[in-house]
């Protein structure tokens, strides 16, 4: 529990600790754990894109599901191939990281651990901005294991890790385009609602 307190607090040795230590070549395969990690990634993605269409779509009930399914689907692998590839170009010139490619994946991964607070919106009701914040922490998240994995500079880290996922939404957009400024209004009223309590 304590790792897992300070995962989100964001401290270099338990990244290190989590990315090198609890995850030993020697007694995993890597291979299969960043698959099963990739499957599960994508799965709480589309969870997360059918959150969003959630509020588009409340109304009508035009759509069949299958429709919106093979939707979300392909709107999901697009954006997550964009991400990859976008991420895999930007490391290459910010960081010059190439050759562990498949182990900076698999931390990447690991560090999205964040998107498994989406499954607390099956239990409890929250605003459509959690959605949002949720992907501000994976960001982050990503930022510091990519630190702690390549020794480079964190301002450089932050710098691939958000042209990757600009790359990322920007590719969403194009499946989804009238979600975003909706929620985004949704996120700015809570964020200025936050802070009048403050």
């Amino acid at each position: 529990m304590i790792i897992f307190i300070d995962l989100i607090l964001h401290r270099p040795k338990v990244y290190r600790h989590v990315l090198y230590n609890a995850i030993n070549p020697e007694t995993v395969n890597i291979q299969h754990l960043l698959w099963k990690l990739v499957f599960v990634y994508l799965l709480l993605d589309s969870y997360r894109s059918l959150l969003l269409r959630r509020t588009d779509e409340e109304s009508s009930f035009s759509h069949s599901s299958v429709l919106i399914s093979i939707k979300v689907l392909i709107g999901v692998l697009s954006a997550n191939a964009a991400f990859i590839f976008s991420f895999a170009i930007a490391a290459k010139g910010l960081l010059n990281e190439v050759s562990r490619g498949r182990e900076i994946m698999l931390g990447i991964c690991i560090s999205s651990y964040f998107k498994i607070f989406l499954l607390a919106m099956l239990v409890w009701e929250f605003p459509m901005s959690v959605i949002f914040i949720v992907d501000i922490l994976v960001l982050t998240s990503n930022s510091m294991a990519l630190k702690v994995m390549t020794e480079s500079t964190m301002t450089r880290c932050i710098a691939v890790c958000l042209i990757a996922h600009l790359v990322r939404f920007s590719v969403g957009q194009i499946f989804e385009p009238t979600i975003f400024l909706t929620q985004f209004g949704s996120l700015m009223q809570y964020l200025s609602y936050l802070f009048r309590t403050v």
